[in-house]
């Protein structure tokens, strides 16, 4: 049962985040970036992850401008990642802030809109490799560090077509019914013995550049921007949602 969220009714303290460390995927655009610049106004410290290196440099840029805590890039495409590279990325957050306080999986690919019948296995697999198994690699080499942290967060990011199936979505869709499978196993993995909550948002429609791909027939600007959905971004990431674990939030109606 997914719960929907209303963003009127939550109103974050302005340091919600403050001394805590939080990184991010997919940081350099979009719903990342929007996250990414909303969890550095609210104090945090924010690892940059993402595959473009000046896309990164703009929004280090940008919190830096803003006045927040000097954040930090880990270039990674997670395309290609591996699970070496992903350890290496644990080993030097350990080795520069001993902890990690919040981890939002936000990077994803579209893939192809096409029936399955006629989908390509590549373009499955490229799908799969960024929505899910590299998902898996991070929580799986980052978890100790949440672990260390008083109170720590994971936030994956869902999909209307993840919790209901829609023709021509194919991998895309798997890949977020996956992320929501992995989410439930993970907080009832950690409920009794962690205080790591895991949750999944589905950001719903919002004028990004992966909803102007798969709508193109649509006005954008119809639809949220990213900063208006962050609400939900930062009520999950703080500590007001201290106990809230294994549940699907809807970050719009």
């Amino acid at each position: 049962m997914s719960q929907t969220f209303i963003p009127e009714q939550y109103q974050p303290a302005s340091n919600l985040l403050e001394g805590k460390t939080i990184l991010v995927t997919g940081a350099g655009d979009g719903i990342g970036r929007a996250a990414a610049e909303s969890y550095a106004a609210h104090g945090a410290t924010i690892i940059l992850v993402g595959r473009t290196v000046a896309k990164l440099e703009a929004v280090y840029d940008a919190i830096e401008a803003a006045s927040g805590a000097q954040p930090a890039i880990f270039p990674l495409d997670l395309a290609s990642a591996t699970e070496q590279q992903c350890q290496e990325l644990a080993e030097a957050l350990e080795q520069n802030f001993g902890q990690l306080d919040g981890l939002l999986h936000n990077a994803s690919v579209l893939g192809e809109r096409r029936p399955i019948e006629s989908a390509s296995y590549k373009a499955w697999q490229e799908v799969m490799q960024v929505n899910v198994n590299s998902q898996f690699l991070l929580t799986r080499y980052l978890l100790p560090l949440l672990q260390q942290a008083a109170s720590a967060s994971i936030i994956f990011t869902s999909s209307g077509v993840g919790r209901r199936g829609k023709a021509y979505w194919g991998a895309y869709a798997v890949s977020k019914f996956a992320t929501e499978g992995f989410m439930q196993v993970l907080a009832s993995e950690l409920e009794n013995t962690s205080k790591v909550r895991v949750n999944t948002i589905n950001p719903g429609a919002t004028n990004t550049a992966m909803r102007r791909a798969a709508y193109p027939a649509e006005t954008p600007t119809d639809n949220p921007t990213p900063a208006e959905i962050m609400p939900l971004y930062l009520y999950l990431m703080g500590e007001d949602s201290a106990g809230v674990t294994g549940q699907a939030f809807n970050a719009q109606g």
